[in-house]
């Protein structure tokens, strides 16, 4: 099926889902200012070639999702309140967003699901996997991090191009993709023209950088997930590169130790991205946490 509109907790979130109605349902949460078309449609097929049912969606403020352009919000003086730990009026949380996630799993008749997060994604189906079990079976967490604000922290020069001024055409878009590509890529898995075709696809599909603002605002306003991780049941994996300079490893890192029964795998040369020469060990470790889902129900089956 192509892309559909679902109005659920009280905004339209856009999706897609792909693979056979018998598939393993599995549903993928792409990152800050990522569309859906951020997982790459090769890496969705490579999944339904497994046996997965999958779903991408565009988050809040993201791609053909509600965005939140009412929204009279000051970024940085909001960001310097909640750095000192005043209290500040927010758009929306992670809760907000996983919230919608769980909603759409409901909707589109997939629930439970095994869920894979990438940087905010991961934090957001960490949040599923705490405030929203009954729609959660599995969690893959890459390139993520706990909330903490001791760890995982980008490097200053990730950070300083993070927060630059957005591109304003779609030849400084694709320049920008190439920048963050020799900043926070992969330096083991180059791929400077995949990250510019993907700028191209996005720049061209919707545009929303005020909304990159407001999810990170989203992101500094939830705290720490690290004690209420520790709750957390189901078979977890983090993913993370050795090389990231945007969440650095330190967030996966105490991702493994908030829980305590997760798998943890650090890949060396991997840094801030889904390089196409990882796609298969990734997918590997996916296909291994819903494997483990078979020691925790024996009722639940991949086949």
């Amino acid at each position: 099926m192509g892309e559909t509109i679902h109005h659920v907790n009280g905004i339209d979130i856009c999706a897609e889902v792909r693979g056979p109605e018998d598939g393993v349902p599995l549903l993928l949460v792409m990152g800050l200012g990522a569309q859906l078309i951020s997982w790459e449609d090769d890496f969705v097929s490579r999944l339904v070639d497994r046996g997965y049912r999958v779903a991408r969606f565009d988050n809040r403020d993201a791609g053909r999702s509600t965005h939140f352009d009412h929204v009279d919000l000051d970024l940085m003086a909001t960001l310097r309140a909640l750095a000192t730990g005043e209290q500040a009026e927010v758009p929306y949380t992670l809760s907000d967003m996983a919230a919608d996630a769980a909603a759409l799993l409901e909707e589109l008749g997939m629930a439970p699901a095994h869920v894979v997060g990438a940087s905010m994604g991961g934090m957001i189906v960490q949040a599923m996997a705490i405030e929203q079990p009954q729609v959660v079976r599995s969690v893959v967490s890459i390139m993520s991090t706990t909330g903490d604000r001791d760890v995982g922290q980008p490097t200053a020069e990730a950070s300083a191009l993070l927060f630059g001024a957005p591109p304003a055409t779609e030849d400084e878009a694709v320049e920008r993709a190439r920048e963050t590509e020799a900043m926070w890529g992969s330096p083991a898995h180059r791929d400077p023209e995949a990250a510019a075709e993907r700028a191209r696809r996005e720049w061209n599909r919707v545009r929303n950088p005020a909304g990159v603002g407001r999810q990170i605002v989203a992101i500094n306003a939830s705290g720490s997930r690290t004690e209420a991780l520790g709750r957390v049941e189901v078979p977890f994996t983090i993913i993370h590169g050795d090389a990231d300079t945007l969440v650095t490893p330190t967030g996966g890192r105490r991702t493994a130790e908030a829980v305590a029964h997760a798998v943890h795998v650090e890949i060396e040369g991997m840094g801030h991205n889904l390089p196409r020469d990882l796609w298969p060990r990734i997918m590997d470790e996916i296909d291994a946490t819903v494997e483990r889902t078979r020691d925790v129900d024996p009722t639940q089956h991949t086949d």
